[in-house]
């Protein structure tokens, strides 16, 4: 057996989807059959556990401390120490008494959003099956080494990184890992060294599932060694930058005590030099001058406008988890998104049908909710009456295997399934037509998606009469069928119709629809199964076009950013395609604009120079195919040109560059853990627009954060300039020290909250 213990040190061992499955085997020195325990665990002993390091909730005791960090609480209690020794325990009092205030609603705030954030995180995986000397068995992942022989069927999460030996119309989805919003077909072939993660389709990912199919798969990496756990390493070497609140008022605070120091020392030289005041008045009225300098409300205030911002925000379903994110937000001047489940809704919707001719069909309805018209020419169409969409519905309802259920406690339908045979399925409900129960329907055999074949088919009979329904990719159907469903009847397919057919498929998919086709051909009444031989000589029926529609409220919300003159971009790893025509849907591409470069892909920005990949982001608002180590490229580069970055996603592949940005935005639905830990919004709603008036709520804190900083440091400035310019005129001191601290707590303590609590315009 080969020596597992220099696996890492090994080329091939870093790219197993260049092997052969004879090479992959002999490489991890195991069989069908699996590896025996005793390997097992002198494997351990090098690969370690497969787990990802896990990132524990904030104790309560660090949210504690972190409130007091800030160099405003350092000042404050400079000033509280002051007032001691000088004599004033009432000041000091106050004083204290505004930073245990101050301190408390942060912490109450934040504690409140991890409690929050821990109840919307889930295990990515807990159990997973293998194969050890011959015995199938379930056991915890974590246990799981290079070498281990899994099996994995429809909806299981995969738990370790592998290459597949044995796969059954396999599809998987890894939109967390890779960006890409569609299921992924999956084989056993070995392919080029050089292809990239997302076009590797003999290879499995942790923290990614099953959609449908079967697979058994040579585990080749576990724990920090697998993709996900690469990006976890990335993460953990991000450092996270203070955010925009902490530096203005650290600065802020910086000159407070400059201009205090500065005032004071003029007005303990003037009083000095003038000869007409005793010291000990010159001293006690310069210590009340000092603390009163330092507008020791200032951060509870500032403290009570996050507090009332982030309560807002949670109201309208964006949750803080940092607490100074609020007024962050407020002065983005660029929100970076995903598509998939932020500006789409992560559901495939049929929207058109056609067949020959220019006369297509509409669809309307969104989701997995089986309610809609069929229009055509913007008249609606009974669609059991009309001779083709009876058709189509009849292969769509029938040759399918997802389901579609309605969660009364949620008041949503959801689906169980295939993405793209739900949206065929959702299609044939909205004409109120479901296989299950047409009386006379009988499955006979069903052959489920077959990416070889690129198809799926079912045998079924009504009556004595028998059919094979098939759905599949367009170009496969076309060249399978020699017939093709007219109003007439069936018809012989002539070139022509064939070369149209292909002109309109084309001309949807550049339109970003993911089109398919479907065909049926009678056979013999005796027929009980599926073979492959009998897929050909197909009666071709039409197409659907069907896509991941924006949300209802993208459009508005992406609009209203552009007249805030916030900046958006789309980042996705979806095709370039798919990424344009939802950029134009929702106004971040004009449609009308005719520009050469729309867009650009991960390889296309790969070959620019620093200079010419500046350009390229600072003209260009969608990008397509990326990667995370491009994306968090982007938001570093544009926070270099000074632009302050609001980035969203709900992937692993998104996590570097959610904990770079200004503000992490992250998913609570569809997102994952390791996306949530990275952030410091979480949206409970998954929705671009719940961003935009996250940002609503972040500019009315900036602005009242900015007028009640204002107010308060201007009275106490005035305070400290009436002293000086009497003292200089020679005139008697005009505020005693008492006087002195009564009117900084009143100014400090009542006034400016009304302007801390206003709600905008």
């Amino acid at each position: 057996m080969r020596d597992q213990l220099g696996l890492l040190m090994d080329n091939h061992a870093q790219n197993p989807h260049a092997l052969s499955i004879e090479e992959t085997m002999r490489l991890w020195g195991c069989k069908l059959d699996g590896i025996s325990e005793e390997e097992v665990k002198k494997l351990r002993t090098v690969h370690g556990w497969n787990e990802l390091p896990t990132i524990s909730a904030m104790p309560w005791w660090k949210i504690l401390l972190k409130q007091f960090k800030s160099l405003m609480f350092i000042i404050l209690l400079a000033a509280a120490a002051i007032a001691f020794f000088a004599g004033h325990r009432i000041d000091t009092y106050v004083i204290i008494a505004v930073v245990i205030i101050n301190a408390s609603i942060g912490f109450i705030q934040e504690l409140k959003a991890e409690k929050t954030i821990s109840s919307l995180k889930k295990m990515i995986v807990q159990k997973a099956r293998v194969v050890r000397s011959g015995v199938t068995s379930i056991i915890p992942s974590r246990e799981l080494v290079p070498g281990d022989i899994i099996i994995l069927e429809e909806g299981e999460n995969i738990p370790a990184d592998g290459r597949l030996v044995e796969a059954k119309n396999l599809q998987c989805t890894e939109s967390s890992l890779t960006g890409e919003s569609i299921p992924i077909s999956k084989d056993c072939e070995a392919i080029p060294e050089a292809t990239v993660l997302s076009d590797q389709t003999n290879m499995i990912w942790k923290g990614t599932f099953v959609a449908s199919g079967y697979a058994k798969a040579v585990v080749t990496s576990t724990g920090l060694n697998t993709a996900i756990g690469e990006i976890s390493q990335t993460l953990s070497g991000i450092k996270r930058e203070k955010t925009n609140f902490h530096r203005k008022t650290n600065i802020l605070a910086r000159q407070m005590v400059i201009i205090a120091i500065l005032s004071i020392i003029s007005l303990f030289l003037a009083s000095y030099f003038s000869g007409n005041y005793e010291m000990n008045q010159i001293i006690l009225v310069s210590m009340a001058a000092l603390v009163a300098a330092i507008p020791e409300g200032l951060p509870a205030v500032l403290a009570i406008v996050l507090a009332i911002g982030s309560r807002r925000m949670a109201k309208r379903n964006a949750i803080i988890r940092d607490f100074t994110s609020v007024e962050t937000l407020g002065a983005v001047t660029t929100i970076i998104t995903d598509k998939t489940g932020t500006l789409t809704q992560n559901t495939l919707t049929v929207k058109k049908l056609g067949g020959l001719g220019n006369s297509d069909y509409d669809v309307s309805g969104e989701g997995w909710s089986p309610i809609g018209n069929f229009t055509k020419n913007d008249k609606v169409i009974d669609p059991n009456s009309d001779w083709f969409l009876s058709k189509m519905n009849q292969i769509a309802a029938i040759s399918n295997n997802s389901e579609i259920k309605h969660n009364t406690r949620k008041n949503q339908y959801e689906l169980m399934g295939d993405p793209t045979e739900g949206a065929l399925l959702c299609m044939s409900r909205k004409a109120c037509l479901n296989a299950e129960n047409e009386e006379d329907y009988q499955k006979s055999d069903d052959l489920p998606f077959n990416s070889k074949l690129k198809l799926r088919a079912t045998l079924y009979s009504i009556g004595e009469e028998k059919e094979i329904l098939i759905v599949g990719a367009p170009e496969k159907i076309l060249q399978l069928s020699t017939q093709i469903l007219t109003e007439k009847g069936e018809d012989k397919m002539q070139d022509q119709d064939r070369e149209a057919l292909h002109q309109k498929i084309e001309s949807w998919s550049d339109d970003a629809m993911r089109v398919i086709a479907l065909a049926y051909k009678r056979v013999n009444p005796n027929t009980e199964k599926i073979n492959e031989q009998d897929l050909n000589e197909l009666v071709f029926v039409g197409i659907t076009g069907m896509i991941d529609p924006p949300r209802s409220n993208t459009k508005e919300a992406v609009e209203k950013c552009k007249k805030a003159g916030i900046r958006v971009i789309m980042a996705t790893g979806d095709h370039i395609n798919t990424a344009i025509a939802i950029a134009k849907s929702v106004s971040i591409i004009d449609p009308n604009d005719h520009k050469e470069i729309l867009a650009l892909t991960e390889k296309q920005l790969a070959q620019m120079d620093e200079q010419e990949f500046d350009e390229a982001i600072k003209n260009v608002n969608v990008f397509a195919r990326l990667t995370p180590n491009i994306k968090l490229r982007i938001a570093e580069r544009l926070q270099a040109m000074g632009e302050l970055i609001a980035m969203t996603g709900d992937g692993v592949n998104d996590a570097p560059a959610l904990k770079r940005a200004d503000v992490g935005v992250a998913m609570g639905i569809m997102g994952t853990d390791v996306a949530r830990d990275a952030s410091q919004v979480v949206l409970a709603d998954d929705n671009f627009a719940t961003i935009v008036a996250a940002v609503e709520e972040g500019r009315i804190v900036f602005t009242n954060a900015r007028q009640t900083s204002f107010f308060l440091v201007t009275t106490n400035f005035a305070e400290i300039t009436t002293l000086i310019t009497l003292v200089f005129m020679g005139l008697p001191m005009a505020l005693t020290a008492t006087q002195i601290l009564w009117l900084n707590l009143v100014t400090d303590g009542v006034c400016d909250i009304a302007l801390a609590t206003e709600k905008g315009a």
